[in-house]
């Protein structure tokens, strides 16, 4: 790999060219951190497309596009004098140094569960940071990963199940509420009752170290394999997928179950 003088240069370099498209390119200049903020979401979710594919090109090229970002609110902040690239370093570097007393002080740490907790309770203590246990969860955050945080942030100051296996009492329960409404008809409520029970199904995943989003993903791309292979093999047959009936796609994508 390289060494750390050619990493140094290239990020040099990298923000010389940024600094002159901010000039010379008609579309950079007039970029503002609201203009920019879609476009981020965006490039972060490509990014996160190419980690779940283990595409380790399209990582590299998605983590530039990310990074590009970085820069650019960077150098917006230097524009308006209230930061820049250096001070996001210099912000970055102390607060890693802060939260990481096991490392570069005389806190002990013999696993990864404790190091977290300590994290969560480094950041409540910090003169500027999160005084709330969840205030620390973007708002912005999708639903499922936003569940995710909350209850993580909730088990880093001990609000958790003493034993995971009771979960699964609460999934069962929160299933037979959601029935009850759907019983009813009553939409509003059976809504209520339906996120309570992805927020308990959320919770034994986390309690059972699988990362609730990432599953979630998996099916998806499994399901749109199944079913590209569906539609193609329906094509083949010179038939559309409106004209078949349910048996006849549950036959074909039997087969492309097998064909994995």
């Amino acid at each position: 790999m390289h060494t750390r003088e050619e990493k140094i240069e290239a990020f040099g370099r990298f923000l010389d060219i940024l600094d002159e498209l901010r000039v010379k390119c008609p579309w950079d200049k007039k970029q503002t951190n609201q203009s920019l903020r879609p476009n981020t979401i965006e490039e972060t979710y490509e990014l996160c497309d190419a980690i779940m594919k283990d595409d380790k090109k399209n990582i590299c090229k998605e983590l530039g596009d990310v990074l590009l970002h970085v820069c650019f609110y960077a150098k917006i902040g230097s524009e308006t004098g209230d930061f820049d690239i250096k001070d996001v370093c210099d912000q970055l570097c102390d607060k890693l140094i802060y939260r990481h007393p096991h490392v570069f002080g005389e806190v002990k740490a013999d696993s990864a569960e404790t190091v977290i907790k300590n994290w969560e309770l480094l950041k409540m203590n910090e003169k500027d940071g999160n005084k709330r246990v969840l205030s620390g969860v973007p708002d912005s955050l999708p639903s499922l990963i936003k569940a995710y945080r909350i209850q993580d942030k909730a088990r880093s100051v001990g609000f958790d199940w003493e034993d995971r296996s009771q979960v699964w009492n609460k999934v069962k329960e929160e299933i037979g509420e959601f029935e009850a409404e759907i019983y009813k008809m009553d939409k509003d409520k059976a809504e209520a009752e339906f996120g309570d029970v992805l927020f308990s199904l959320i919770n034994a995943a986390r309690l059972y170290k699988i990362n609730p989003d990432n599953a979630l993903e998996r099916t998806n791309l499994k399901f749109i394999k199944r079913f590209n292979y569906l539609e193609d093999q329906t094509i083949k047959k010179g038939r559309s997928l409106t004209d078949m009936s349910l048996s006849e796609m549950d036959e074909i994508w039997n087969e492309a179950k097998a064909n994995e």
